[in-house]
């Protein structure tokens, strides 16, 4: 190979368009693509002011970071942002195929290691130990534990999240061609509606995913449809995020317990979900089903892959009972790209297939 074109430099592209220049990560199979440089200013006074504006202002960036040519219709990515909150280290936005989330455990996850990697936390004194990384998130700040060796990450990465509640338990829906089904609501950050697969003749671990996919979003729709999510604190958290399917295995076992989440238009988680898993905890406690800093591993039924969640202590969100969960799984880097676009092409902006 010519020495010359071993020497990075960005190809032919349009020289009004900055390049977006992307870390991209992975938890458990879930991608995360992170914006360095290249996004305009995300304006407003407060993170959820900028989720509002760069979703009513700058959505071409998300659909050029998550759609094809450069991304999938399952990529998911996160804009840094500054947050109003001191305490908080960095603020972020999260991405996906049909907006923008207020929770991402994966991504939370992932950036934990790219907090201290990448200088925007220090290290602990001695450079071993633990950091400590406050990430101002939309749903609020959550706290995220980073193991640190010679001054870098590594091994897993664990958070503490915002309080998870259920919002509503052993609610019936009618599910267009499966008839009454009981679901239950609960909150990790976002909303999610918790079935057992079985209910629909299905096995989590061995079904096809297109079978699943459809049968959670046939229930997401109908519970869009017939019962209205509020959250106490904020209406821009009030919507329901997606459904999980479980293998039905809320009780305490030291087994995992295995699910799929659909979310968004039809996105399919790869990890067991990190806002998922303080969902299915909270509403494991409420049930009674599980007690304070019992551990439970959770198993995504797309990879395999595994996180671990316990209630770490009680909270309270508005009325809400709610628990703080603990949750922890393991993010590795997948390379960096300078993503740019030429002059004249026509799918500049991306593009998705159904």
């Amino acid at each position: 190979m010519d020495s010359a074109l071993a020497v990075p430099r960005l190809p032919p592209h349009d020289p009004g368009t900055p390049a977006l220049s992307v870390v991209d990560m992975h938890t458990g199979g879930e991608p995360l693509r992170i914006v360095l440089a290249g996004c305009p200013e995300v304006v407003g006074p407060t993170l959820l002011a900028k989720r509002r504006y760069m979703r009513q202002h700058l959505d071409y960036v998300r659909r050029r970071l998550m759609f094809e040519p450069r991304g999938h219709r399952d990529m998911y990515g996160a804009v840094l942002v500054q947050s109003e909150l001191p305490d908080a280290h960095l603020g972020v936005l999260f991405l996906h195929n049909e907006g923008y989330s207020s929770m991402c455990g994966h991504a939370v996850l992932a950036l934990g290691r790219f907090a201290l990697d990448f200088g925007l936390v220090p290290p602990p004194p001695a450079g071993t130990g633990e950091a400590r990384v406050n990430i101002h998130c939309p749903c609020g700040l959550v706290t995220a534990f980073v193991a640190c060796e010679g001054g870098r990450s590594c091994g897993p990465v664990r958070f503490h999240s915002v309080p998870g509640f259920v919002l509503a338990s052993d609610l019936v829906v009618d599910v267009p061609g499966h008839g009454k089904v009981v679901v239950d609501i609960a909150y990790g950050g976002a909303f999610y509606a918790l079935v057992s697969a079985e209910k629909f003749g299905l096995d989590v671990c061995s079904a096809k995913t297109r079978d699943l996919v459809d049968t959670a979003s046939a229930v997401t729709e109908a519970v869009k449809a017939q019962f209205k999510i509020n959250h106490p604190d904020s209406e821009d958290l009030s919507f329901l995020y997606g459904t999980i399917l479980t293998d039905g295995k809320d009780a305490y076992s030291e087994e995992p317990t295995t699910n799929i989440c659909v979310f968004a238009d039809e996105q399919v988680d790869r990890s067991p979900t990190g806002s998922g898993v303080t969902a299915r905890i909270a509403l494991q406690y409420h049930k009674g089903f599980l007690q304070l800093n019992q551990t439970r591993i959770f198993k995504s039924s797309a990879t395999g892959s595994v996180f671990t969640g316990n209630a770490v202590r009680e909270a309270k969100c508005g009325d809400f009972k709610a628990v703080i969960v603990e949750v922890s799984g393991q993010a590795h880097y997948t390379g960096a790209a300078s993503l740019t676009v030429e002059d004249g092409d026509p799918l500049r902006d991306g593009f998705l297939l159904k």
